[in-house]
């Protein structure tokens, strides 16, 4: 820690992180900002951001970096918000990515059904995983990028809206994250954690509940590692006053039948009228009653809506406020193949990273932000751990625009299923543990 009469700089501030010392409030105040406006060097905060992952961070320290980052940009008040002259309660989620994570999609219209306020900041997908913004641009006219007036509006009219983060919420983890990702300094639980955090926090929602995955096909395979992630991030809502609660959840074989963008919102809706992969709609109603308890509505049944119908209703018209066509026909790729099944017997396990490759590699997914994805590419699952297949069944339908790239997709699937024949398979609960402050 700095005395309070030493100057701070930005090499004071690496060599104490560099010799384990923990980093004062002001240190990480003065750096933050003086990053986000250009006065310290990217090969500075690079080298600070090394330290951070080899001597790691206390709750204080990690604490005070989310502030600061909130502190580089807006904050979001959504206090305000009021429908026939009542205060909204503001609930949201937030998933650290997988394969097949389409949850999004069915959740918050289906917690906004029950007078809820649910805004649900989202952003597009990288590599293997998914992102929500590209799902939901496979719908005709739908789009994403909202004033902060119109999400408000929506809010109040509507209670449900999925829509692109605005530039000015936490400038300075968009730098930072962007420089993380090309000098090994992603994987750190402090850095992860307050990311995300600072642009949860700095939207304004008055509960957040945390979805963090781990297995083969999430950010963080081990579950242990999942699970400090999760306890950091509920520290950091709680102490910034925001009620937070964290679900760990199973991502090691893809969620539901569908990967990808058109495919995926396909299954959503397949899912808010009542029906899909049960494991799709395990996981949106676990999720859904843990937000619905957030909000104090401890009592509601979120199962009732999905069959009764105001899911879908509070669906068509959160799609509808954003220029989408809830009516309208998702795009279908021209070119499908089928991968099949390569032996006899039960299927024991499903790579759900493979899976995502494939799908990323039919044109689902971008290597680098910016690029651009097909709406109609992703992966048709059709059979799952489990199930038993005979050689030649199909297992994966893939989908895309570009059938040159299906060759590629293959290979990434070669290793993606294990079929024995002497044993039943029973697939366990998506949702393993449930993590509170």
């Amino acid at each position: 820690m700095i005395r309070d009469d030493e100057v701070i700089h930005a090499v004071s501030v690496i060599a104490a992180k560099r010799d384990a010392h923990e980093l004062s409030d002001a240190q990480i105040s003065w750096v933050i900002d003086a990053y986000t406006r250009g006065e310290v060097a990217a090969e500075q905060m690079s080298s600070l951001l090394m330290a951070i992952v080899l001597r790691g961070m206390g709750r204080r320290e990690i604490a005070s970096w989310t502030r600061a980052m909130i502190d580089s940009g807006r904050r979001v008040d959504l206090s305000g918000l009021r429908r026939d002259g009542r205060p909204l309660v503001t609930v949201d989620k937030h998933s650290t990515g997988g394969v097949g994570d389409k949850i999004t999609l069915p959740l918050t219209p289906l917690v906004a059904s029950f007078g809820v306020a649910v805004p649900q900041l989202s952003g597009r997908g990288l590599g293997h995983t998914g992102g929500t913004l590209d799902k939901l641009e496979a719908i005709p006219g739908w789009r994403s990028d909202l004033s902060g007036d119109e999400m408000v509006a929506q809010l109040e009219g509507v209670g449900a809206v999925v829509c692109a983060a605005g530039a000015d919420l936490a400038p300075a983890d968009r730098m930072l994250y962007a420089l993380r990702d090309v000098t090994g300094t992603v994987e750190s639980i402090p850095l992860i954690a307050s990311s995300i955090m600072s642009k949860k926090i700095a939207e304004g929602t008055g509960a957040l509940v945390l979805d963090v995955k781990f297995g083969a096909g999430a950010f963080l395979p081990d579950v242990e590692d999942a699970r400090s992630l999760a306890e950091t991030m509920v520290e950091l809502g709680t102490d910034a006053g925001v009620r937070t609660s964290a679900l760990l959840t199973d991502m090691n074989t893809p969620l539901g039948r569908a990967v990808g963008n058109a495919v995926e919102v396909a299954e959503s809706l397949k899912v808010l009228d009542g029906g899909g992969p049960a494991d799709v709609v395990e996981l949106t109603l676990a999720l859904a009653r843990e937000m619905l308890d957030a909000a104090g509505l401890s009592a509601a049944d979120p199962a009732e809506h999905l069959a009764n119908g105001r899911a879908m209703d509070s669906w068509r018209a959160m799609i509808a406020a954003q220029g989408g066509d809830p009516d309208g026909s998702l795009p279908i790729a021209r070119h499908q193949e089928v991968v099949t099944a390569p032996a006899e017997g039960v299927i024991v396990s499903m790579d759900a990273r493979a899976v995502g490759d494939a799908a990323w590699r039919l044109g689902a997914g971008r290597s680098r932000p910016g690029e651009s994805v097909q709406a109609e590419a992703g992966v048709i699952i059709h059979a799952k751990p489990g199930d038993r297949v005979r050689t030649g069944d199909a297992l994966f339908t893939l989908h895309t625009q570009t059938p040159e790239r299906v060759a590629g997709a293959r290979s990434a699937l070669v290793d993606a299923v294990v079929v024995g024949t002497d044993r039943e398979v029973t697939p366990g609960p998506r949702v393993l543990d449930r993590v509170t402050a």
